[in-house]
């Protein structure tokens, strides 16, 4: 395994619509592996590959529950409810953090790394990491949401709170 560098804005990539993934190999298992690296020395609950430089719909997501690391290639959101706001930041905006607010609730279609599908539903936490991730595979990124900014000594003052 290998940290990669995470790519920052402005890269052109971040704002492209990734190219559904094709080729289910080794490679693709050693991206994931990679990119999981890398998320967790960045201190993330998220990466998409756009923001190591590939042009490929595949995201990964763990926020450290009972789910554990979580791939999704080629993932489509086939439902989403209710909303709730709360503080976001990206791997790819160091420093930056703001309120968005997102469904609450998400039904997201996907393949893992062996091309299977499955369905996944998620809430609160969860289904925020994984909208966030997924609209990076668009060229969605979190500041066209955000509905105010926070300093970082202002989230460091909400999280003792």
């Amino acid at each position: 395994m290998a940290q990669l560098p995470i790519v920052c804005y402005p890269d052109v990539i971040l704002e492209k619509k990734c190219e559904p993934v094709t080729q289910f190999d080794k490679k693709l298992k050693k991206l994931v592996n990679d990119m999981h690296e890398t998320m967790i020395a960045a201190d993330g609950v998220g990466l998409a590959a756009p923001q190591i430089g590939k042009d490929l719909q595949l995201a990964i997501v763990d926020i450290e529950d009972e789910n554990g690391l979580i791939t999704f290639v080629n993932p489509v959101i086939e439902e989403a409810k209710g909303s709730e706001t709360d503080i976001e930041g990206c791997l790819s905006f160091p420093g930056l953090y703001g309120h968005v607010t997102r469904p609450s609730y998400v039904k997201v279609k996907a393949q893992d790394v062996k091309g299977r599908f499955f369905t996944l539903k998620a809430e609160g936490f969860l289904a925020r990491a994984i909208q966030h991730e997924i609209d990076h595979l668009h060229g969605i990124l979190f500041t066209s949401k955000v509905e105010e900014y926070v300093s970082e000594q202002e989230l460091e003052t909400e999280e003792t709170s």
